[in-house]
């Protein structure tokens, strides 16, 4: 516009021709009677005037607030629309009864006593997925905060309504995290649990999908592996996604397709999420808050450190091994390129290998590059205390 002589001052002329043809009518008002008044705002039209050509600093903050709270209630009120709508036409199975399987589990199983806020998101679940709606409930607690238990739980529910369940996790690594942890949970238990990874052996992946087509496989657990159309249920209920930032909207539907009455839908995220936010980024979904930990959990400090301090940061390091302890060293994916992930890694492998020089002290590497045997083999190092340091990109996930 500026090349066509259009600037800052000939718009403000143009926006005040404008302003001056338009009469109070031309602005009906679209906020309730009763709203204006509780918020002192001026009227519509009057807002519009004050914002281009003030009369004064306050009438100016009173026209931007005014339009800046006509813009929210316009987004609740559409987002509460959806809601309502979805609650309208959404049919959803219904998970009748509490039975033998999440009883016997609850009772007998269960390794730790819940916390108020897991009970209190099984119950707002129990709600959801007996009303005859397709729940869409969105799940956010810190790492720690017991999700996957709940997750377990409402699993357990939906296979004794007769329904199978599955679990979708972003990475091969947290995917099968979910499913040795889930897997050890229920070994004394009459359930079939089976992981689907890209990675999964012919015959370890026909067996998973006969049985998930006949009715056999209870929970199936895996990585985007399970939105493949081979992948066919024979009775899905409940479709539970983990770390959901990670999938998108489309990628979710295709988990819904699998049955001919959608699954209810539990997605989870560690990621922490204002109230108001949540309400305005996922208005199709109902929201439930862990905000408590399972007792005896130690405090976590998160410190932030510059390069200049590096050395009393690679001090301290040494300091907590010398207790016994270990270390996650992770190196960001900083672009969108496996390369750069693997380069960037490589470089300060080297460099934590030149702080922490063997046979002193031993370090161990995983990223997505390596194969699932040196992955698993790496990882178990650590695990068994092998070695003291494991330096990774993010491909090892929050679990």
């Amino acid at each position: 516009m500026k090349v066509r002589g259009l600037g800052g001052r000939q718009l403000g002329k143009l926006t005040q021709v404008l302003m001056n043809m338009l009469k109070e009518k031309d602005l009906q008002e679209n906020l309730p009677e009763r709203v204006i008044p509780e918020g002192a705002w001026p009227s519509r039209y009057e807002a519009y005037r004050q914002v281009h050509f003030p009369a004064s600093p306050e009438l100016y903050e009173q026209a931007v607030g005014r339009l800046k709270f006509e813009e929210l209630f316009m987004a609740q009120l559409r987002l509460g629309l959806i809601k309502s709508r979805r609650h309208r036409s959404s049919k959803g199975v219904v998970f009748g009864q509490v039975g033998e399987l999440f009883n016997r589990f609850y009772t007998q199983y269960l390794p730790f006593e819940l916390t108020g806020a897991q009970k209190r998101v099984l119950k707002e679940i129990r709600r959801d997925t007996g009303s005859g709606r397709q729940m869409n409930r969105l799940l956010q607690g810190d790492v720690g905060s017991g999700k996957t238990i709940v997750a377990l739980l409402a699993m357990l529910l939906s296979l004794d309504n007769g329904y199978q369940a599955c679990m979708m996790a972003p990475t091969e690594i947290l995917a099968r995290q979910h499913y040795e942890g889930i897997s050890a949970l229920l070994k004394e238990m009459p359930v079939e649990v089976r992981l689907l990874t890209g990675s999964s052996k012919s015959k370890t992946r026909r067996e998973a999908l006969e049985m998930a087509a006949d009715g056999r496989l209870h929970i199936l657990i895996g990585t985007h592996a399970v939105l493949e159309e081979t992948v066919q249920f024979r009775r899905l209920g409940l479709a539970i996604v983990d770390e959901q930032h990670r999938f998108g909207v489309a990628q979710r539907a295709r988990l819904w397709a699998k049955a001919d009455i959608p699954p209810h839908v539990l997605v989870m995220t560690a990621t922490p999420i204002p109230r108001t936010l949540a309400m305005t980024a996922y208005g199709d979904l109902d929201y439930s808050v862990m905000d408590e930990l399972p007792p005896g959990r130690q405090p976590i400090s998160t410190v932030h450190r510059f390069e200049d301090r590096r050395p009393q940061v690679m001090d301290f390091i040494r300091y907590e091994i010398g207790k016994g302890r270990q270390v996650y060293i992770i190196f960001p994916l900083i672009e969108e390129s496996e390369k750069l992930d693997y380069e960037d890694l490589m470089k300060g492998y080297e460099n934590i290998k030149a702080w922490f020089p063997e046979p002193k002290y031993w370090v161990s590497m995983v990223h997505g590059r390596q194969t699932n045997e040196v992955r698993d083999t790496n990882m178990q190092r650590f695990l068994a205390g092998d070695t003291q340091i494991m330096v990774a990109t993010t491909v090892i996930e929050v679990g």
